[in-house]
């Protein structure tokens, strides 16, 4: 039984975990900036990818950029474009002229298609008739039932919780707590399945839950917690 090491409840982020927006935006931003001009390599894609998680978990700068455009998207999202190409190591000289261009060119074309990893039905599945509580915790202000239906998922999940419905943002620990109340569980007894390293293992810890961090691309290369590439290797993390 896979909760035999005394699980009760795993709990899961929403966003870049069981839901992909493809193509990412953070890829097809960077290859317009690269169609540019901008002279890239992997290791600046890489940077530029880890600063974008550390950004949206509740970092010093996204907290001042809601304050300063406070509800001006276009003007979060220009400063949001020009702080991630500060991130991909553009010149300073350049950064006035092309932050305009992949601002506009994201606002006018990026309309992504909203996935699941392929092994997700089959993994929860598996996961529920052990008898774990399931539960979905994102950093969203407003709640996402509708898109947890239009992804075929209401059926394997027990709750979700959006970070707006209890004024509390991962990787705030309070957040975490409410989901394992949710769950019915302890702390200790949950596991928490996330791929930010700032926002959903740092958080997860701090509150007393076991994180497990999500990295297909291994983004991060020396995490000091449990990694999975892929939800099949939840089974054997969780039996062992």
């Amino acid at each position: 039984m896979l909760s035999a090491n005394g699980t009760k409840a795993i709990l899961f982020d929403f966003d870049g975990t069981l839901r992909h927006n493809l193509p990412s935006g953070g890829e097809v931003f960077t290859d317009h900036a690269a169609s540019l001009g901008l002279s890239l390599t992997e290791e600046d894609r890489r940077r530029a990818a880890i600063w974008e998680h550390y950004y949206f978990a509740s970092s010093p700068e996204i907290e001042a950029d809601r304050r300063k455009f406070n509800g001006n998207e276009e003007g979060f999202w220009y400063s949001f474009g020009y702080r991630r190409l500060i991130a991909l190591g553009c010149p300073a000289s350049f950064i006035d002229e092309i932050s305009p261009k992949v601002t506009t060119y994201m606002r006018e074309n990026y309309r992504p298609q909203a996935r699941l990893p392929e092994e997700t039905f089959d993994v929860l599945t598996r996961l529920k008739d052990t008898g774990l509580t399931i539960g979905v915790v994102s950093n969203r202000d407003k709640p996402y039932k509708d898109e947890i239906e239009e992804l075929g998922l209401q059926d394997y999940i027990h709750f979700s919780l959006a970070g707006g419905e209890v004024k509390s943002w991962k990787p705030d620990p309070r957040i975490f707590n409410h989901a394992v109340k949710m769950a019915k569980t302890k702390s200790e007894y949950a596991i928490y399945v996330g791929d930010n390293y700032f926002a959903d293992v740092v958080g997860a810890r701090d509150a007393g839950l076991q994180p497990v961090l999500y990295d297909p691309k291994g983004l991060f290369l020396e995490p000091d917690c449990p990694v999975i590439s892929s939800f099949t290797q939840l089974i054997g993390l969780i039996e062992s």
